[in-house]
């Protein structure tokens, strides 16, 4: 019977099972679609992430079709004398396909997530053309093969997850000029709307690191003074700032704070084209997402960008002026500027001195244009420190006294997961999992020696997205990680050989190198050789494209 006739129920059927099978694909294609939005819908970031990885997850995929596709044709090997064109028993073998495919899905799903993937209106619509897609290529597979490969009948739909990796990427490309056009109706309303705050006082704030916890830390202080807005989490993006801007900003506030994120050049230029911040931090620069970046010169351009987009007549930059690449900047700025260090500096603007940093946070003296005042906080590391100068010299500079100031670091709380304190079980916990630099993994080894009593033990997955940098790297993070940890616990492969040759070079014990391919791994080996008042540091934790 002709494939197409209209009396032709296997037609009927074939379209049911292509749909079907394009909405399975759908969550089956769950990491793709992840890692595509993690990349900020960038397609060079989803191809570092098929390179980083090895493409380990297509062999998931390539395993999943494989068995299926076994599966499929034995059974029809087996039932061929029982099975006619109109045989029912000809969909058998789909059975197995099925049971692999949710078996897949569910265990994708259950698998540990550092940010899960966002189900927003772009994603949606990202997925109801991928279901299109493969609903469409499903057929046609299923038609080729019944009309000239009658043996495999519909056995073909196996290799369908195959598809995947290319087929989610060109799902995106399909909507990209669809999506271009949605983001600028976007970025009008938010335009439109800051023009009604004639008054607002907009800051930007931008670094490879550094800016989440700048951002909150200036929050609290100008809440001293100010009705603040500031950006959730970390909104970084064109539609996490529009979002900020139409959602979260109300009349009734004095101060927007944004954090502005960035993976190649012109994203910083990008985001103050639709912010038009007056006041911008620079946290720091360094090689953090190299990767993409290509090189730290392009790093230093694009950071400098929210500098270059601050009015020239009542604009303010303040510069990190412990950052070699942010001093440098700050001698090329020909607008209002200013600069902080953490030790005394007359030409800063602001400084610390006498500073005590303790495993229960830092007293100093915050000295402000020449202003002094005694500060307590319980946030640990020095890093923290240069991130409370930075906030407190715009503070000053937008009319908060430095009682205020005082009084708002005071109530500063460690932010989850950046070098966070917890006691658990007689354990000391130091939680510095979000992310981790060069810099700020040296501060958290400053504040982890500060503990003093049982072991400590180090769980860390090394430093990733540094590019040409990042064996270099680790192994210089091994060789200083002996110097402090009892024990080390690497999570993943990825850095293991860089941070063991580096551990080993400085005749770290090698029986208190423990490899292990998970955090959850991690946390069990962590009961097996902890006692009461060991240290436990979780330095980074590995971004989900790299799991």
């Amino acid at each position: 019977m002709y494939f197409f006739d209209p009396e032709n129920p296997n037609l009927y059927i074939s379209i049911a099972l292509s749909i079907i099978n394009g909405v399975m694909l759908c969550f089956c294609g769950y990491k793709f679609l992840h890692m595509l939005q993690l990349s900020g819908y960038k397609i060079q970031g989803y191809k570092i992430w098929l390179k980083d990885t090895h493409a380990k997850y297509i062999l998931r995929i390539a395993m999943l079709s494989l068995m299926s596709l076994i599966c499929m044709l034995v059974t029809v090997a087996l039932f061929d004398s029982y099975i006619s064109e109109q045989s029912y028993l000809a969909y058998l073998g789909l059975i197995f396909y099925l049971i692999f495919m949710i078996v897949f899905i569910v265990n994708m799903y259950n698998a540990p997530k550092k940010t899960p993937l966002v189900q927003t209106h772009r994603m949606t619509r990202l997925c109801i053309m991928l279901g299109l897609i493969m609903a469409g290529l499903t057929f046609i597979l299923i038609y080729v093969t019944t009309e000239f490969i009658p043996f495999v009948r519909f056995s073909s739909i196996a290799i369908t997850p195959l598809l995947l990796p290319i087929t989610v990427p060109i799902a995106h490309g399909i909507l990209v000029p669809f999506e271009n056009l949605n983001s600028l109706r976007y970025i009008f309303f938010a335009r439109k709307k800051l023009k009604k705050f004639n008054n607002l006082i907009k800051i930007a704030i931008t670094g490879s690191y550094g800016k989440t916890s700048t951002k909150y830390i200036l929050n609290t202080i100008l809440s001293k003074k100010f009705n603040v807005c500031v950006s959730p989490h970390s909104y970084n993006t064109p539609m996490g700032i529009t979002k900020v801007i139409l959602d979260y900003l109300k009349p009734s506030h004095n101060v927007l704070i944004t954090e502005m994120g960035a993976k190649q050049i012109g994203d910083i230029k990008y985001l103050c084209d639709i912010v038009k911040p007056q006041y911008g931090i620079l946290t720091s620069i360094g090689n953090q997402h190299l990767a993409t970046f290509g090189t730290l010169e392009n790093i230093v351009k694009t950071k400098n960008e929210l500098i270059l987009s601050l009015p020239k007549e009542n604009g303010l930059a303040v510069f990190n002026g412990e950052n070699e690449k942010c001093k440098e900047l700050y001698e090329k700025c020909t607008i209002n500027k200013i600069f902080i260090k953490i030790d005394k500096d007359d030409k800063a603007y602001a400084y610390a001195k006498n500073i005590k940093i303790t495993n229960r946070g830092i007293e100093f003296i915050l000295v402000i244009d020449k202003n002094e005042v005694e500060c307590k906080t319980k946030l640990l590391g020095k890093h923290n420190l240069q991130n409370i100068l930075l906030c407190s010299a715009l503070s000053y500079k937008l009319g908060l006294t430095l009682e205020e100031i005082k009084l708002g670091i005071a109530k500063l709380e460690p932010i989850n997961h950046r070098l966070e304190l917890k006691k658990e079980n007689g354990l000391t916990i130091l939680d510095d999992s979000y992310n981790s630099n060069v810099d700020g993994y040296k501060s958290a080894l400053e504040v982890i020696k500060l503990f003093k009593g049982g072991k400590k033990i180090i769980v860390t997955p090394g430093l990733v997205e540094l590019g040409n940098k990042e064996n270099e790297e680790n192994y210089n993070f091994g060789k200083n990680l002996a110097k402090v940890a009892d024990y080390v616990i690497i999570v993943n492969n990825t850095n293991y050989e860089q941070i063991y040759n580096g551990l080993i070079s400085e005749n770290f014990n090698t029986n208190n190198i423990i490899a292990v391919s998970s955090i959850i791994e991690a946390k069990l080996k962590i009961k097996e050789i902890a006692r009461k008042n060991d240290i436990i540091l979780f330095e980074n934790d590995l971004p989900d494209n790299y799991v």
